[in-house]
């Protein structure tokens, strides 16, 4: 069964400050459930160097599995890539490196406070560890439904940052490897585009 097709999105004024604010909205409503649930996400953060670097290592096996994935024969990837070229460059296109950044950061630190801090905790409080990463990774997954290739790629990478939650008992490192991610795919999808396929 096809997926639909997806008409590109046209750049519009305001498309750079309607992504800072989104991604800077998931975080504080994130933070507002889980303080309204009795556990504020920002309790599982901790600025330590070490974790810091942990989580730029982490981002290495997500773009080594990318580079994997776009190289072999596999029509629902290469679709996905037609479709995410043709939405996000439109969007993105003319944006300064340090707006990428930005967006990518908040992206970064709001969506592991929602999806990490509070669906996964919350979901491990009755479910146990894997129960609560299985909880968040596929309501991460339903949450990016461009196509059905992208959600199943989106929750395979929402179980490997839950995965590194779990781990560093730190959401430092999945926000770092979530945000440096999708900073270093945006500027290499802006850089590899051709114009005329930006217009």
């Amino acid at each position: 069964m096809s997926e639909p097709d997806i008409q590109p999105a046209a750049p519009r004024a305001g498309v750079l400050r309607t992504a800072i604010l989104v991604e800077a909205g998931i975080g504080l409503l994130g933070w507002a459930i889980g303080i309204g649930l009795g556990r504020s996400p920002m309790d599982f953060f901790h600025w330590r160097m070490v974790d810091l670097i942990w989580g730029v290592a982490a981002t290495v096996p997500m773009l080594a599995a990318l580079a994997v994935c776009l190289w072999l024969p596999f029509a629902p990837m290469r679709r996905l890539t037609r479709i995410v070229r043709e939405i996000l460059i439109p969007m993105f296109q003319g944006a300064h490196w340090t707006q990428i950044a930005l967006i990518s950061a908040l992206a970064g630190w709001g969506e592991e406070l929602f999806f990490r801090g509070v669906v996964q905790y919350f979901s491990q409080q009755w479910l146990g560890p894997l129960g609560g990463l299985a909880v968040a990774s596929i309501v991460f997954g339903l949450a990016h439904p461009l196509t059905r290739t992208y959600i199943v790629v989106a929750a395979v990478i929402g179980a490997y940052l839950g995965w590194l939650w779990l781990t560093f008992d730190n959401l430092l490192v999945p926000m770092v490897a979530h945000g440096l991610y999708d900073f270093v795919v945006l500027m290499w999808m802006l850089r590899t585009t051709p114009v005329d396929a930006q217009e």
